[in-house]
């Protein structure tokens, strides 16, 4: 077995061993990313990333402590230009100075001092093998350094050769040539040339790498080079014996398989809808005066079926829990990666080889092209804001590069049809927009609207002829809620645009470049309590972002290289505007799935939607998370709603039932489900025990903290020590939870993860299944959360050569997550490919790894 040890290690190297409540729904609102974890009730109605930073947060609410109550009152107004009259003449010198040092906390700025520290700590994670981190170390640096300098062009050489070592070839050429560009010395070109040769040669490029060789050899540089003359005969029979291998097989040896994501680019609805561009020709457009605008199949959909497949018009990513929100050199010198670090700031894509802003140190890109649309685009602008951008929350960011992409004339003939001092014939786009952001004229209340509401008129956002675009003017006529949000968060929020907008005054923006009126250059730098249009835009968006915010999530590894199971945590990547997705009404109950690749969000049927049925989607708050009082508490606190759905209707008829939706207790006499609020009774007949709730639920509380440990010892590495503390956890929750209940389903997902760090995969797939077992009875057999259990079982099972068992289970996962995700998710190819790669094994049923 030896030989095919080899060959699987190449496919599935490391189980990915992602937390199971984290992990289960990929996509959804932005503020929801733990939908059972209870936020700080400061926090529940926007995430920590989206609101300003806490000492501004603070600063503004005793500035609203100390106004007086008439001009508290005056912020009770719906009118947006109204409220930035007040905050533009409430702002003062203090409150932009204050707001200043806050933003140097944050400096984006490149420190060269950070730049050599970095690169030193990627060499010694070199010299410890650690190729994967010394990358991540020399990306770092690079993000510090300037732009055609020797310390740049020496991280990217050092980045090439960590990415020669993990057999990265193309990303090695790559980083080869960027060192070049700016400026790699003379004296170690010898040593750069020649990687550029092996790289050439392992990708089977056999007439380039006798180029880069014989460049070598006529140009004499490699003898005269102070390392020491190469072997360059060596390096001739290496390339003449690969170049016979080469010929024999049909492809390279070591060349990397086609990236998923290029592989699916080209995947969308299989009819495609032109009145809702990105959906499929089974969803319809409504709206009537109860449920707003809504979706609905216009035939029966199966599950599975795309339906929606949609670019953000904006998305901005996350700064993650290190770089963004700690200050300095302490955040400056992290060596952990965020998701800034691993993905591009402009398409999202995940990345391993990042190309850096020349401007700042905080935006990086997945290739030059990102990089220069961004910077045309908007990233000119946000470059030098950077630290006040990531002081004032992830909303004013997005805020503003949603006017920046839309341009100066489309937001402003917007605003003035909303102000009425311009009729809405008059809200049209210039020429010259980019593609998909033109706005559409607003529709003709006369004519008649195949889209049209109940009462026959046309629908907000649709242009004349009844098309819903994914275009600014779409994303303008996102509900903003102005009645809905109290008078401080409104004054929160105008305060915080006042103070961007003068920072874009002083910066005498827009570029001149753009050509810009003297009456719109007046617009953007005014000082009057009057509020400029872009200003009455941006909150108009901030507000908005509130309810139709999508929160665009991913897994993210951590753990060392050299570990068998690495852990995977469900992170919020990054927030966006999805003016499509956004159509889709909540349901504690949904029928649909989301899921995110790249700033694309794809929502496929998770079950049959029935001709004339809405199409559902659930906002954060899922029936098989939490109860009904839990999760219609939180849709009216961030969404201003009370929840209607199937779910809540039959919870409020029947009630929540005898057993909580995590699992029950049990009677500590017979073992039989106990019932009843407090005192809980036993529900068998012959048995009379009774228990209070408080003294269940101290105990539980107890056992959490003991698992929670154990997790604890798990990223330890001292991995027999967490076996013993969940064993001794089981038979204790064995006494007094039920078999379903979620601590038990956890406590076998961490046995299951400390047997496969052990590469004990038989008792690691027992304790699987167990897990798998409160799963189906949690969330049911076709879940999402089922799918990523099964994902789970199946690499274990592929590790353990368990063959017959392993390929039920990877067509068993990849059925269910292909129904929630579409067959072009990563998961569902890797489960493709460890198919694949087992039927071309002999059969070994069951046969132990040893």
């Amino acid at each position: 077995m030896a030989a095919h040890s080899r060959v699987l290690a190449k496919k599935t190297p490391r189980i990915e061993w992602a937390p199971r409540a984290r992990a289960a729904r990929r996509g959804g609102r932005a503020q929801i990313t733990k939908p059972d974890v209870a936020l700080p009730l400061t926090l529940q109605v926007c995430g920590i990333m989206d609101l300003p930073v806490e000492e501004w947060r603070a600063h503004v609410h005793r500035r609203w402590r100390q106004l007086p109550s008439s001009a508290q009152a005056a912020l009770r107004t719906s009118a947006l230009r109204e409220v930035l009259r007040h905050c533009s003449s409430l702002l003062q010198p203090e409150d932009e100075g204050f707001l200043q040092r806050l933003a140097e906390g944050f400096s984006v700025e490149k420190d060269p001092d950070a730049c050599l520290l970095y690169k030193e700590e990627g060499n010694k994670a070199f010299l410890r093998k650690a190729y994967q981190a010394a990358a991540g170390l020399y990306s770092k640096g690079a993000s510090h350094a300037r732009p055609n300098t020797q310390e740049m062009a020496l991280c990217f050489a050092n980045r090439s050769a960590a990415f020669f070592h993990l057999a990265q070839y193309e990303t090695c050429l790559e980083d080869i040539g960027r060192a070049q560009r700016h400026g790699y010395p003379e004296r170690l070109r010898p040593k750069l040339m020649l990687r550029k040769a092996e790289c050439l040669v392992a990708l089977g490029r056999q007439q380039e790498a006798a180029l880069a060789v014989r460049d070598l050899e006529q140009s004499g540089a490699a003898q005269q080079a102070s390392t020491g003359a190469p072997d360059l005969q060596a390096l001739q029979r290496r390339l003449s014996h690969l170049k016979a291998r080469v010929r024999e097989d049909t492809g390279p040896g070591e060349a990397p398989p086609l990236s998923v994501s290029h592989a699916s680019e080209e995947v969308g609805p299989r009819a495609k809808n032109e009145r809702i561009p990105g959906t499929s020709l089974s969803v319809s457009l409504r709206s009537d005066p109860s449920r707003g605008r809504y979706l609905i199949a216009t035939e029966d959909v199966f599950p599975g079926e795309l339906l929606v497949k949609e670019e953000a018009f904006v998305s901005v990513l996350n700064p993650g829990e290190t770089a963004g929100l700690r200050r300095g050199l302490e955040a400056q010198r992290d060596g952990r990666a965020t998701p800034g670090d691993c993905h591009c700031h402009r398409c999202l894509k995940p990345i391993v080889a990042t190309v850096p802003c020349e401007g700042c140190s905080y935006a990086k890109y997945c290739s030059q092209q990102c990089l220069q649309v961004a910077w045309e685009r908007y990233h000119r602008v946000e470059c030098p804001l950077g630290g006040t951008l990531l002081t004032l929350g992830v909303f004013c960011h997005v805020a503003l590069r949603t006017v920046l992409l839309a341009g100066f004339e489309a937001v402003s003939n917007l605003i003035k049809t909303v102000q009425g001092t311009v009729s809405s014939e008059a809200a049209s786009v210039p020429d010259g927009q980019p593609p998909g952001q033109k706005l559409n004229t607003r529709p003709n209340l006369a004519e008649s609207s195949p889209h049209g509401g109940a009462s026959g008129v046309p629908i907000p956002g649709c242009d004349r002829d009844g098309s819903y675009q994914s275009s600014y003017y779409a994303v303008f006529h996102l509900l903003p809620h102005t009645k809905k949000h109290s008078p401080e968060h409104k004054f929160l929020c105008g305060l915080s645009i006042v103070a961007l907008c003068r920072k874009l005054g002083e910066a005498d923006w827009p570029p001149r470049a753009q050509g810009p009126s003297a009456q719109e250059a007046a617009l953007t730098t005014e000082r009057t309590p009057e509020p400029s249009v872009w200003a009455e835009a941006m909150l108009r968006h901030v507000l908005q972002l509130h309810c139709n915010a999508q929160g665009v999530t991913a897994l993210q590894e951590a753990g060392s290289e050299g570990d068998l199971v690495t852990e995977c945590q469900q992170v919020r990547l990054a927030t966006g505007l999805f003016p499509a997705i956004s159509l889709m009404n909540h349901s504690c109950r949904p029928n649909t799935s989301l899921s995110f690749r790249g700033s694309v969000g794809s929502v496929h049927a998770s079950q049959l939607i029935a001709r004339g049925q809405e199409i559902l989607h659930c906002y954060g708050p899922h029936e098989g998370r939490m109860d009904a009082a839990t999760r219609q508490q939180k849709l009216r606190s961030q969404y201003f709603f009370d929840c209607r759905c199937q779910a809540c209707q039959e919870e409020e008829v029947h009630g929540a039932g005898v057993t909580p939706k995590q699992g029950g207790f049990r009677c500590p006499t017979c073992r039989a489900a106990l019932q009843g609020l407090d005192p809980l009774g036993c529900s068998s007949g012959s048995c009379r025990a009774q228990v209070s709730r408080a003294h269940l639920l101290g105990q539980l509380g107890d056992l959490q903290q003991r698992v929670e440990m154990a997790g604890e010892l798990l990223r330890g590495d001292r991995t027999a020590r967490a076996v013993q503390l969940l064993l001794a956890c089981r038979r204790e929750a064995e006494d007094f939870l039920t078999s379903e209940h979620v601590l038990m389903g956890e406590i076998e997902d961490r046995l299951a993860q400390a047997y496969a760090s052990l590469g004990d995969w038989p008792k690691s797939a027992a304790h699987l299944q167990n897990s798998l077992q409160v799963v189906k009875a949690q969330h049911g057999p076709a879940s999402v959360e089922m799918g990523h259990e099964l994902f789970k079982l199946a690499q274990v099972l592929f590790n353990g050569f368990a063959v017959t068992e392993a390929v039920s289970v990877i067509e068993k996962a990849e059925k269910v997550l292909s129904l929630h995700y579409g067959p072009e998710n990563e998961q569902v190819q890797e489960l493709q490919q460890m198919k694949a790669c087992l039927r071309e094994l002999p059969s070994h049923p069951g046969e132990p790894t040893a």
